[in-house]
């Protein structure tokens, strides 16, 4: 329950980063948009924590609700995100939890092996989302008519990868502190 909240909440959080130190005494802290949602930080924030089955059933019961028309979703929720090119990506939170909270247990809990099993998770759900991608392209589904397909991956994935992977560091330092403080 916990995972399905963290997830349908980071849906709708932007993720914001400050500027460097350094530049602080001559503009102050400042902040700024790294382009993405905490959305997925929390996908792989509950398989980090909860583990390869906590992770997977939590999205499992998000794609459910989106899908039963509750608006949980970035753009809604209804059967017809299923013809939406970008729906892989949704599809791929699944795998991609089970995997981040497979690995994330393989050892004791240092910020190498949680890092390690949070980029696999990421890696997880940008190669469903592309496999996604590329089957929509063939049956021209709803999304595909604007964009060539290397422009769409380059949208939902390459360019979100930098705010993404700043993301992962932020989960990373949270998962480690928090398996400490809990002491598994």
């Amino acid at each position: 329950m916990i995972g399905l909240l963290l997830t349908m909440g980071g849906t709708f959080l932007e993720a914001y980063s400050i500027t460097w130190p350094w530049s602080w005494t001559q503009h102050g802290i400042q902040t700024f948009s790294l382009g993405v949602s905490f959305q997925i930080g929390a996908v792989l924030l509950v398989g980090c924590l909860g583990g390869q089955n906590a992770g997977a059933l939590s999205q499992i019961a998000y794609l459910v609700m989106g899908l039963t028309l509750l608006p949980v979703f970035s753009e809604g929720g209804g059967l017809g995100y299923v013809r939406l090119s970008q729906f892989g990506y949704l599809l791929g939170f699944i795998p991609g939890a089970w995997i981040c909270g497979f690995l994330a247990f393989q050892a004791r809990p240092k910020l190498e092996s949680l890092a390690f099993s949070c980029i696999c998770g990421l890696l997880t759900i940008h190669l469903c989302g592309i496999t996604y991608l590329t089957i929509s392209y063939f049956f021209q589904w709803q999304g595909t008519e604007n964009l060539s397909l290397m422009q769409a991956i380059l949208k939902y994935s390459w360019f979100a990868v930098p705010g993404q992977l700043a993301v992962v560091c932020a989960v990373t330092s949270i998962a480690y502190l928090l398996r400490h403080l809990m002491f598994y």
